[in-house]
């Protein structure tokens, strides 16, 4: 059930493709997590080696897509590995982009919420982790697909179960003004965003793989 008796070239390209946006989930909890402990300098090194996975990322991406057509390789099913490459990229793109929401923004963050945004992104990065884990195996083995995609929405539901809590907690805390409160919302939705786009593509996924095994 392998996709790779024909290209051993386009098997690397794409286990090339998951490690780095496998590296970028971690790297995106490092820079955050950096960031509520106060450490900018391990901040912006994550920044830069975000953007340079990013990057990557789309280069593998499409070098891909170019393979696939040139040389004529699983034609039946193309159209489906291209949705799903596509759509796992915007992953990383979103953790990238969060990143840079910090760096831009600066929020402040009191101690008594910092412990429950950690949780969320850490969360967060769990689901798109398992999203990853899933997508090696819809290429290897996609008999086993299933049994990864429970864990993405699992951590899912933990993400907006979170998320929630939250946002209750810092909007019944008198001590912050409603701009501090609508500024940290808008936070949690960035980082919460992670997982619920990992639930889509994992949607997508389940179909992917429903219809191989057809």
């Amino acid at each position: 059930m392998s996709f790779f008796k024909r290209s051993k070239y386009l098997e690397n390209e794409i286990d090339e493709m998951l490690d780095a946006i496998s590296e970028g989930i971690i790297v995106f909890e490092a820079g955050v997590t950096s960031y509520f402990d106060g450490d900018m300098g391990a901040f912006n090194s994550k920044i830069a080696s975000i953007d340079e996975l990013e990057s990557k990322v789309d280069q593998l991406r499409r070098n891909i897509e170019n393979d696939l057509y040139q040389h004529s390789l699983i034609p039946e099913h193309r159209g489906d590995v291209l949705g799903l490459l596509e759509s796992i990229d915007e992953v990383i793109n979103t953790a990238k982009e969060t990143l840079y929401q910090f760096e831009v923004e600066r929020p402040f963050f009191y101690k008594d919420i910092v412990k429950n945004f950690k949780q969320l992104v850490n969360c967060s990065s769990k689901a798109a982790e398992s999203l990853v884990i899933a997508t090696r195996a819809f290429f290897r083995d996609v008999r086993t697909v299933k049994d990864h995609l429970y864990k993405v929405y699992h951590y899912e539901k933990e993400a907006d179960l979170i998320s929630h809590k939250l946002k209750h907690r810092v909007f019944q805390n008198d001590k912050y003004e409603l701009a501090q409160k609508m500024h940290l919302r808008y936070f949690a939705l960035h980082i919460d965003s992670i997982a619920d786009i990992s639930e889509t593509v994992a949607d997508k996924l389940s179909i992917y793989a429903i219809k191989r095994l057809i």
